[in-house]
């Protein structure tokens, strides 16, 4: 079937059709590393992840580029609050970022650029700007003419002179009018810096994307895509950028995600509701906040709460239980049975089901409910007298199918005596130290792997759960 997918630029939905058959050129905007990423950054993350593990599962060889922004303002001020330079802040948290998606079950990026390894690229597109008339230099600084590109405002779908009745200039300002944005920025005293035909400065917040697109992806790219807070001025400025330097249309598809929200109140560092991703799946189950997330369509907002979060784990658990079954029944069946037709006939019209569902705009709402169906649909199968491994192969495996493209495993995680042995003693020296939280994660952690701890007068000794 047909994927059709919804384009901000068009508001509608279309038909899609890459620039080369059989090929996707994916950008994604990534974070800009001076923290560890919040909900916020692991939507996009996970749902461009999904998105993209469903045209791989369509067949589709997608090249997907993600970058990092490891120098801005906000790297420049941690630098100065740690004490620290900015690569090592950088580095530091590119590392925190990769260990969190892979937790979250997200693949990496074919090419993960960074801003300070592509400088040399980023000023060249600059200076092309100033030669073909869109960009000019003013003290130091590089501004963008946005009068200059007549096709500015119609990614967000604003008239430019209603972005200019909101705009102002400050006293003192360079900018030739209140809509340019600036390109490069003049270094100031003690910040990094590189040097440049305008001096000794730093690219602005939008070039970089448009740079290492191109650079990475070519002129015209597929699908770009991030969260909907990057649609103006971000993706607004990167089309003025690109196309004004290709003379080309930049991408063919532009991919929003809606906002989160944290019991019901916009997420804030100022309403004290900022959650941090590394601090969440200390506690939970990373798969369960990547099925939380999933478990609504992309483009609306979702509202995150304690309570939700459980709710969801008891869902995902009745989804590991069924599939648990069908692995337990497994060893015990034939394929004497004479109705293997039929359930394999419902099994395949649910594969259909969940690619109907993904097909219209990835929504994995949508297909989740299909794993739902498809669990109740192997219960009903398994309470039968006769069973066959045919069958519960066939299930298995479309299980194992969807459960992949939304990128979580419905598989138990297996763990040795000798692991289990390591967390006991990691337990008993928490419960020495009076460190009973750790000392009750370390327990509820085996717990939820189906080993269980006795204390005795003689040791804590565990066993595996019926």
């Amino acid at each position: 079937m047909t994927i059709y997918l919804y384009n901000t630029l068009s508001r509608q939905k279309e038909k899609f059709v890459p620039l080369e058959e059989g090929k996707v050129k994916m950008y994604v905007c990534g974070p800009t590393v001076y923290n560890y990423i919040h909900i916020g950054n692991a939507r996009p993350a996970i749902v461009y992840d999904t998105i993209r593990k469903y045209l791989e599962y369509k067949g589709y060889d997608v090249h997907f580029v993600s970058n990092f922004t490891d120098v801005d303002d906000k790297l420049i001020k941690a630098a100065n609050t740690l004490g620290e330079d900015v690569p090592a802040i950088a580095e530091r948290f590119i590392k925190a970022y990769f260990d969190d998606v892979e937790a979250l079950g997200c693949k990496k990026a074919n090419v993960h650029p960074r801003v300070t390894e592509n400088m040399d690229n980023i000023i060249d597109f600059i200076q092309a700007l100033v030669d073909k008339g869109y960009a000019y230099e003013a003290n130091g600084d590089v501004y963008y003419k946005t009068r200059s590109f007549d096709g500015y405002g119609k990614l967000s779908h604003q008239s430019i002179d209603e972005l200019r009745s909101g705009a102002r200039i400050k006293v003192g300002d360079k900018k030739e009018d209140a809509l340019d944005f600036v390109l490069w920025k003049a270094a100031k005293e003690g910040e990094i810096s590189w040097e440049s035909p305008w001096g000794e400065g730093r690219p602005g917040w939008h070039i970089e994307c448009s740079a290492m697109a191109r650079k990475y992806l070519g002129d015209t790219i597929d699908i770009h895509a991030g969260g909907q807070d990057l649609t103006f001025p971000h993706h607004e400025n990167e089309i003025a950028q690109s196309e004004a330097m290709t003379g080309k249309q930049f991408a063919n598809y532009w991919l929003h995600n809606g906002y989160i929200n944290i019991d019901n109140e916009k997420m804030s560092k100022s309403l004290g509701n900022f959650i941090l991703v590394h601090d969440i799946i200390k506690e939970h189950d990373p798969q369960i906040l990547r099925f939380f997330m999933l478990s609504v369509h992309y483009r609306h907002p979702i509202n995150y709460s304690l309570d939700l979060l459980e709710s969801t784990k008891n869902a995902f658990v009745r989804l590991k239980t069924s599939y648990a079954n069908l692995q337990h029944r497994k060893n015990s069946s034939t394929n004497l049975t004479s109705d293997n037709e039929h359930w394999i006939e419902i099994a395949n019209q649910l594969r259909a089901e969940f690619e109907e569902a993904m097909d219209d705009d990835f929504n994995t709402a949508n297909a989740i409910s299909v794993l739902f169906e498809l669990a109740k649909q192997a219960n009903l199968y398994l309470n039968e007298k006769h069973t066959s491994t045919e069958v519960i192969d066939h299930m298995i495996r479309l299980f194992d199918e969807q459960s992949n493209v939304l990128g979580f495993s419905l598989k138990e995680n297996e763990i040795v005596d000798e692991e289990i042995e390591k967390l006991i003693q990691k337990r008993i020296e928490a419960r020495k130290n009076r460190d009973f939280q750790t000392s009750d994660e370390i327990r509820d952690h085996l717990k939820e792997l189906n080993i269980i701890l006795e204390d005795t007068p003689q040791g804590t000794r565990w066993k595996r759960g019926d």
